[in-house]
């Protein structure tokens, strides 16, 4: 069933349209990005008085400082920034974008579809490697870097999606990925859990991820494939397949697609290895590791 069209009222159409172009230009011009997301959101959280106040060192409470000081991603840490194999200078942008993506999210205006929608795309189009024409990117995409993911044309991410790009994540045209899915492009040692390994993951064109579904690191799921919902795949799903389950496996082809799919008895396999990324870490690196334990098995 195909949907509706829906416009918005012209008058606030040309207001977002206003607001769209202004935030696209500084984000490409030379302007700090700190300052443009600053901005930015002390304007969509009504704090433009306040935030000047407080910039041009005005008094401000303790709690308005925080939150105030807030708004600038420099003034921010995000979970990826500890990675260890980051590329600094990549993340130091993307970071502050990413910033400006979680705290739009939690605006009322979030909630505005078509505003939203457009808001991400935009944004995007800064913060992705590569992205597409006519993304519908939904509330609640979580990633870790952003400058890892490419993205192709007329793709849908919906409500609260994982998009993983510790290592590198490529989705096509025309993919489709249902509320709460994780796409992930990092692996954790079973043993030491702080060894780390990335992947390239890949999402081909017009796949289909079902709702809460998970895609492990380094797997490709094929063109035209079809990952139902909450299973969880482990290794390559070939093009034209309906894999399911926990772990997922290939239990046919769409209809109609049988004449050119790989035969099911030639799928589930394990190819991550050829997909792994290589990571060069500094040697002056001061190492951290979060659980303090020793590692060591027992003798």
């Amino acid at each position: 069933m195909t949907k509706r069209h829906v416009t918005l009222p012209p008058a606030a159409d040309a207001g977002l349209e206003t607001f769209l172009t202004e935030v696209d230009d500084r984000l490409s011009g030379p302007e700090d990005t700190c300052d443009v997301v600053a901005e930015t959101l002390a304007g969509l959280y009504g704090d433009d008085d306040a935030y000047r106040r407080f910039r041009d060192d005005g008094a401000v409470s303790a709690a308005e400082r925080v939150r105030l000081q807030g708004y600038d991603p420099c003034n921010a840490t995000l979970e990826s920034e500890y990675y260890a194999e980051k590329d600094e200078e990549a993340f130091e942008r993307s970071k502050h974008l990413q910033w400006l993506w979680r705290q739009f999210d939690a605006t009322p205006m979030a909630d505005n579809v078509e505003f939203a929608l457009r808001f991400r795309e935009m944004l995007a189009n800064h913060l992705f490697a590569e992205a597409g024409e006519n993304l519908r990117l939904f509330k609640g995409i979580t990633m870790t870097y952003g400058h890892n993911i490419e993205i192709g044309d007329n793709t849908v991410v919906h409500d609260d999606v994982h998009l993983d790009d510790r290592g590198r994540l490529t989705i096509g045209s025309r993919v489709s990925i249902a509320d709460d899915s994780h796409v992930y492009s990092h692996d954790h040692d079973i043993v030491d859990q702080t060894d780390v390994t990335n992947f390239h993951t890949l999402v081909a064109d017009d796949a289909r991820l079902g709702y809460d579904s998970m895609v492990r690191a380094g797997v490709r799921v094929g063109e035209n494939a079809m990952v139902g919902a909450r299973s969880l795949l482990q290794r390559d799903v070939p093009d034209h397949h309906v894999a399911v389950g926990t772990p997922a496996k290939s239990v046919r082809v769409k209809p109609g697609w049988e004449s050119v799919a790989d035969p099911i008895e030639a799928a589930n396999e394990d190819r991550r290895d050829e997909r792994r990324v290589a990571v060069d870490l500094p040697a002056d690196l001061d190492e951290f590791d979060e659980f303090g334990r020793d590692r060591r098995p027992p003798t």
